[in-house]
C-alpha cells in the first residue's frame, strides 16, 4: 500500500474485493445524496427494492433542480420526495434551502466517509476529504438498501499544488488547468488526489470547486486531504467534533497516466504536459498520427496560474483571459455548484460595491445556499449585489441545466458553471464561456473579457481579500429530519398523477437482431441524449420523457428518435446506438439509459464509454460493447442491420464478440468490457431483478 488518501479511505470501507488497480471492490456507502431532478426515479426504485428504512449512516434527499414548477409536474415530485424521505428515514432539504452540493458540503460532508450521490457532481465533497463518487439513481437505491457500491479500484493521479495563488486568480483556474492537461477523455477509473504545500492556502470552499469539476475530468472522483484548513471550516459550521486528520504518506505512490493524443488536434494539450508534468515521455506517432504520452505525477504553480477560461463545446477547450480580451459580452451568470460559496460572492459583491453592471450586460447571481444567501444579506453584500444592477436567482441550479437565462443568440455568455456543452444553456448554438467569480464580474463591469488584475488597475478597484469566516450562520430549519422509525408507518406517501413507476429491465435474449437506429460521434453527453432544461419535469414519467431521447438530433419534419425506436419495437427488432469515443460523459443522468431502454434499445457499441453512463445501461439491462478496432465505426452507417449471438456465454464469460453487419456483409469484434458483478446484473436483466434476488 503506498498510503495514499483515496487507498486509506477505501481500505477502511472495503466490504469485498482485491485492492488491485482496475479489480472490481465493493464498498460500503456511509452517505447518498439525491435531488429532484434524479432523486424521484431513485426513491420509486427504493421502494421496488422492498426495504423499510434507508441503512446508510445518513441519507439526505434535496430539491434544487427543478424549481420553476411550469405545471403540476416539478410540485408533485417536491411533495413525493419530502414525504418518501420521512417515510425511510432520510433527511429532506426543502426547496429554497440550496444547491445539494453546497449544502451537503456546508452541513453534512465528513473527512474520511463515502458519499454516494445520484448526480455527478457529488466529487463536490472530496473537497472535505470524503470519497465522493456520483452515480446512477438505481445504485444509489441500492446503496441506500444497505447494498455496496461497486466500482474498479482506480489508478490514482497525484496533482501537486505548490506556491500561493496571486490575487485575480482562483480555483476555477486551478481546475481549468488541469483540464487542458488531461482533458475530458481517457480518465475512465481514475481518481484525482491532490497534495503539496500549496494547500495549505486553499480554503474548503476553493478545494471542493476543484473536485466539483472534476466531473468534467471524467475520473471516479477527486479528492484533498484532511488537514487544519477543515478542521477550521468544520468548526465554522459548528460541527469540529466531526473533524479526522487524513494526508498521504510522505511516500504515498501515485500512478503514471498514459493518454493517447494526436499529433496536430492535441497540439495544446501535449504542451501543457510537457509545461507542467513530470517524467514526459511521448512516443513514436502511428499510422494515424496517434501518440502515447505518458507521465507521472501533475504538478501546478499557483503562483504562476493567469486567469483562464472554457469556450464551448467543452470543459476542456481552454484559453487564456489574455486571449480573448476584448471579448464583446452580453449575459454573466455567477452561482451554480461550482462557484456559489460565501468566499465566491463575497469577492463579486466588493468589486461591484458602488459601481453599476455595463448597459449592455444582464447580471444573474445565484448563491449557492440559504446560508450563503442570509449571510450576503445579514452583512450587507446583498444591497451591493442589488444595487449594482445584479438579479438575484434561487439558490438553485436554475441556469447551470438550461432552467432560465438562456443568452440571446449570437451573444457570448460568460458563466462561472461547471459545463458548456452546446445548446446546454437553452440556447442552440450559445457562446458560453466557464471562467472563475473575478473573470466574470469584471466583465459584467466592462462589457467585455478583460484581464482582472489589469482593468482593477485602470478602475482604482481593490482586490477584495475574502477570509474564511470564523463562524458561519447555521440555521437548519429547512432541512426535515427523518420521521422516527416507530412513527414511519403513518407517513403518507404522495403519489401525484405524474409520477410513473419506472420500468425495469429486462434480461437480454441470446441472440439479437437489431437494427442501428442511430449513429453519433464523439464526446456525446447525457445531454445529447437526455435534454435537461424544460424537459427535466418530465423525468418521474419515463414513457412521456422518452419521447425526447436524443432530441438534439432529431430533424424537423422527420420522424424522432424514439418514433423509429418504437416502431422497431413493435416488430420485434432491437434498437442499436453505435456512438464514438467518450460516450456519455456529463451528467449522471439514469434517464440516459433508462429511456432508450423503454424504447427497445437493447445494445450500444461505441470506442469508448463513459464510467456512470456504463454502469447505467448495465443497470437497466443495455449490452455495452466497444469496438476492438476503432476503424469498424467508420464502416457501420444507420439503419444497417446487426446481428449477434451467444449472448449468453458472452455476459458470462467472454472479453470478446463477433457482431455480423447483414446488410454490408462483415464481422466485426467488439470488446465486453464488464466487471464480474456486472455480468451478473446483465444475466438478471438489470440491477433491480439482480438486487431484488440477492435480499439486498
Amino acid at each position: 500500500m503506498s498510503g495514499t488518501v483515496t487507498e486509506k479511505i477505501l481500505s477502511e470501507h472495503l466490504v469485498t474485493g482485491e485492492m488491485t488497480c482496475g479489480k472490481q471492490i465493493g464498498i460500503r456507502i456511509d452517505q447518498t445524496l439525491t435531488q429532484d431532478a434524479t432523486g424521484t426515479t431513485a426513491f420509486l426504485l427504493l421502494e421496488a427494492i422492498g426495504v423499510e428504512r434507508v441503512k446508510t449512516d445518513l441519507s439526505v434527499s434535496y430539491v434544487d433542480h427543478n424549481m420553476s414548477q411550469f405545471g403540476p409536474e416539478n410540485h408533485n415530485d417536491h411533495l413525493y420526495l419530502q414525504s418518501v424521505a420521512g417515510r425511510f428515514g432520510a433527511y429532506h432539504s426543502r426547496p429554497g434551502n440550496g444547491i445539494c452540493h453546497q449544502v451537503h458540503l456546508e452541513r453534512f460532508a465528513r473527512p474520511g466517509s463515502t458519499l454516494l450521490g445520484s448526480d455527478s457532481h457529488t466529487p463536490t465533497a472530496g473537497g472535505m476529504g470524503a470519497v465522493a463518487i456520483g452515480a446512477g439513481g438505481l445504485d444509489v437505491a441500492v446503496a441506500m438498501a444497505g447494498g455496496a457500491f461497486y466500482l474498479g479500484f482506480p489508478r490514482v493521479i497525484g496533482v501537486e499544488l505548490r506556491g500561493k495563488l496571486k490575487p485575480w486568480v482562483s480555483a476555477k483556474d486551478i481546475i481549468l488547468k488541469l483540464l487542458g492537461v488531461l482533458t475530458t477523455r481517457g480518465n475512465v477509473g481514475c481518481v484525482v488526489e491532490y497534495f503539496g504545500e500549496g494547500l495549505g492556502s486553499l480554503p474548503v470552499p476553493t478545494r471542493a470547486t476543484c473536485t466539483n469539476m472534476g466531473a468534467e475530468l471524467g475520473v471516479t472522483t477527486s479528492v484533498f486531504p484532511s488537514d487544519e484548513v477543515t478542521e477550521q471550516f468544520l468548526h465554522a459550521q459548528g460541527r469540529g467534533d466531526q473533524y479526522v486528520s487524513i494526508s498521504a504518506d510522505s511516500d504515498a505512490a501515485y500512478d503514471p497516466i498514459v493518454k493517447r493524443l494526436h499529433a496536430e488536434r492535441d497540439a495544446a494539450t501535449i504542451e501543457n504536459i510537457r509545461s507542467c508534468c513530470e517524467e514526459v515521455t511521448i512516443g513514436e506517432a502511428d499510422g494515424s498520427g496517434m501518440y502515447e504520452v505518458t507521465f507521472s505525477r501533475v504538478v501546478i504553480d499557483l503562483g504562476t496560474l493567469e486567469p483562464l477560461a472554457a469556450g464551448t463545446p467543452s470543459p476542456d477547450n481552454i484559453s487564456t483571459i489574455a486571449d480573448l480580451a476584448g471579448t464583446k459580452v452580453a449575459q454573466v451568470a455567477i452561482g451554480s455548484c461550482t462557484n456559489s460559496s460565501y468566499q465566491d460572492l463575497m469577492l463579486v459583491a466588493g468589486v461591484l460595491k458602488g459601481r453599476c453592471v455595463h448597459p449592455a450586460v444582464e447580471l444573474a447571481i445565484s448563491p449557492g445556499s440559504r446560508q450563503v444567501l442570509g449571510m450576503l444579506a445579514d452583512n450587507g453584500a446583498m444591497g451591493d449585489l442589488v444595487k449594482a444592477g445584479a438579479r438575484i436567482l434561487e439558490s438553485s441550479c436554475g441556469p447551470c441545466i438550461g432552467l432560465g437565462f438562456s443568452p440571446a443568440d449570437g451573444t457570448v455568455s460568460l458563466r462561472t458553471f461547471n459545463r458548456n456543452f452546446a445548446a446546454r444553456s437553452g440556447t442552440e448554438n450559445d457562446m458560453v464561456y466557464l471562467v472563475s467569480p473575478a473573470v466574470a464580474v469584471t466583465a459584467a463591469l466592462a462589457g467585455q473579457v478583460v484581464d482582472p488584475p489589469a482593468f482593477a488597475r485602470r478602475e482604482g478597484i481593490e482586490y477584495p481579500c475574502v477570509e474564511a469566516p470564523q463562524a458561519f450562520v447555521v440555521d437548519d430549519g429547512m432541512i426535515l429530519p427523518p420521521v422516527p422509525q416507530e412513527r414511519a408507518g403513518e407517513v403518507e406517501i404522495v403519489r401525484g398523477p405524474t409520477i410513473v413507476v419506472p420500468p425495469r429491465g429486462e434480461k437480454l435474449p441470446d441472440e439479437i437482431a437489431g437494427r442501428v437506429a442511430i449513429k453519433v460521434g464523439e464526446k456525446v453527453t447525457t445531454d445529447h441524449i437526455m435534454p435537461a432544461g424544460a424537459l427535466l419535469k418530465y423525468r418521474s414519467n419515463v414513457p412521456e420523457y422518452a419521447r425526447y431521447v436524443f432530441n438534439a438530433f432529431n430533424e424537423p419534419g422527420a420522424a424522432t428518435f424514439a418514433e423509429r425506436a418504437l416502431e422497431m419495437k413493435d416488430r420485434g427488432v432491437a434498437a442499436v446506438i453505435v456512438a464514438g469515443d467518450s460516450y456519455g460523459q456529463g451528467s449522471s443522468r439514469e434517464h440516459a439509459a433508462l429511456c432508450p431502454m423503454y424504447l427497445g434499445v437493447r445494445m450500444v457499441i461505441a470506442k469508448a464509454i463513459e464510467r456512470i453512463h456504463q454502469a447505467n445501461l448495465v443497470n437497466f439491462a443495455v449490452l455495452p460493447l466497444t469496438f476492438a478496432d476503432g476503424d469498424d465505426y467508420d464502416r457501420i452507417d444507420p439503419d444497417d442491420e446487426l446481428f449477434v449471438s451467444g449472448l449468453d456465454a458472452a455476459i458470462t464469460s467472454a472479453e470478446k464478440i463477433t457482431v455480423r453487419n447483414a446488410t454490408r456483409g462483415f464481422d466485426f469484434t467488439c470488446l465486453v468490457n464488464l466487471a464480474p458483478r456486472q455480468r451478473k446484473i446483465l444475466s438478471s436483466g438489470g440491477l433491480l431483478n439482480y438486487t431484488r434476488r440477492q435480499g439486498k
